[in-house]
C-alpha cells in the first residue's frame, strides 16, 4: 500500500493505493495555510476510514514541486517521517506531471501538448509540456504570460491549458489551438497513480538527502514596520 501526500498549493491532499494502482481512498483540505496543523490529521483518518493501518504501508509518496515552498517543505518533513519511523521507501512525484495525468483522459487529438500551470504570482506561472503519452516535451520553467506565449507551439498543435495559473491566461492567450480545462488542481489521487508506476520500477529517493523542487529561491519579504530589516536594540 502507498500512501501519497500533496502540499504544493493551498489544497491539502493525501490518498492510499495499492501498489497495483488500486485507489483506497483520499482526504482532501480546500482550506489555505492549514498544511501543519491538518496534514497528520488527514492521513489519520483515512487509514482509519479505509480500514488500514500505516504498518500495511509499503512506501510513501509525495510531491516534489514546483509549488508552495511551505507547502513543500510540510509535506516532504511529514514524509520523511512516515518513512524513516516505518523503514520504507520514499517516493517523489512532480507537481505538474501529476496534474497532467489527470488531463490526459480530456485529449482527443494525438498531437496535442498538455500544459499544466501552477500560479507563481502576477502573471507568471511555473509550467511543462507533456504529450498524451505523458512524456516531457519541454521541461519544468517559470513562465511570464503574455500575448505572445506560446504562439510557436499553438501553431503547430492544440494546447490544453489548466490549473490554478491558467485563469490569468484565458483572456491573454488567444488561438484557435487553445483548449482550457477548468476544475484541475493538484491532488494526491495523481500522485499516487504515478507513484505506483514508479514503485515497479523501483524509482525511490534519498530519503535522507531528499529536497523539494522549488524552482525558485525562497525570499522573505521585510517586514513592512521595518523595511531595512534592522535589529533595533532596545534603549
Amino acid at each position: 500500500m502507498i500512501l501519497s501526500i500533496d502540499t504544493s498549493t493551498p489544497i491539502c491532499s493525501v490518498a492510499l493505493h495499492q501498489t497495483n494502482g488500486e485507489l483506497l481512498g483520499v482526504s482532501e483540505l480546500h482550506i489555505d495555510k492549514s498544511h501543519s496543523a491538518s496534514l497528520a490529521v488527514l492521513v489519520d483518518e483515512l487509514v482509519r476510514n479505509t480500514g488500514t493501518t500505516l504498518q500495511d504501508l509499503k512506501a510513501v509518496a509525495v510531491s516534489m514541486g514546483p509549488g508552495s515552498y511551505t507547502g513543500l517543505r510540510i509535506g516532504t518533513a511529514t514524509a520523511k517521517g512516515y518513512c524513516y519511523t516505518l523503514d520504507i521507501p520514499m517516493i517523489a512525484v512532480s507537481t505538474l506531471a501529476a496534474m497532467a495525468q489527470n488531463v490526459k483522459r480530456f485529449v482527443m487529438e494525438g498531437k496535442a501538448l498538455i500544459c499544466p500551470m501552477l500560479d507563481a504570482r502576477r502573471m507568471e506561472v511555473y509550467t511543462a509540456f507533456y504529450n498524451k503519452d505523458l512524456e516531457m516535451v519541454k521541461e519544468v520553467h517559470p513562465k511570464v504570460i503574455d500575448e505572445t506565449s506560446f504562439q510557436e507551439e499553438l501553431a503547430d498543435s492544440p494546447i490544453y491549458f489548466f490549473g490554478n495559473g491558467a485563469p490569468k491566461s484565458v483572456e491573454v492567450i488567444q488561438h484557435e489551438n487553445v483548449r482550457f480545462v477548468d476544475g484541475i488542481y493538484p491532488s494526491a489521487k495523481y500522485i499516487g497513480e504515478l507513484a505506483c508506476q514508479k514503485f515497479e520500477k523501483e524509482e525511490f529517493v534519498d530519503v535522507a538527502y531528499f529536497e523539494p523542487f522549488y524552482l525558485k529561491e525562497f525570499r522573505m519579504s521585510p517586514s513592512k514596520k521595518n523595511p531595512l530589516g534592522l535589529n533595533k536594540k532596545k534603549a
